[in-house]
């Protein structure tokens, strides 16, 4: 199944609104872990956004997953950019 790379962008305005959703996401992205769709994630140490990993069939499966993301239903992601990864090295390598 393909590897999406999902960056996230955040302002700083959505800042209080994003520490009060934080439990929601996290719980969000904690199922989909469980269930194989991510395989890690994590925000940049600058707060300017995040990195998700995602498993899924297509873009199109892609973006219905994410549109279900707490911090995407309430408007807190400023812009999304997914693209299709395919590892060469490593532990995500085929």
């Amino acid at each position: 199944m393909p590897i999406f790379a999902v960056h996230y962008t955040y302002s700083a305005a959505t800042v209080p609104a994003r520490d009060a959703h934080r439990p929601r996401h996290r719980t969000w992205l904690a199922d989909r872990l469980a269930e194989g769709a991510l395989i890690t994630s994590g925000p940049y140490p600058d707060g300017s956004g995040a990195l998700l990993l995602f498993r899924a069939a297509d873009a199109a499966a892609l973006q219905d997953l994410l549109t279900q993301d707490p911090f995407a239903q309430e408007k807190l992601i400023d812009a999304v950019r997914a693209v299709e990864w395919q590892p060469v090295f490593g532990v995500l390598a085929d």
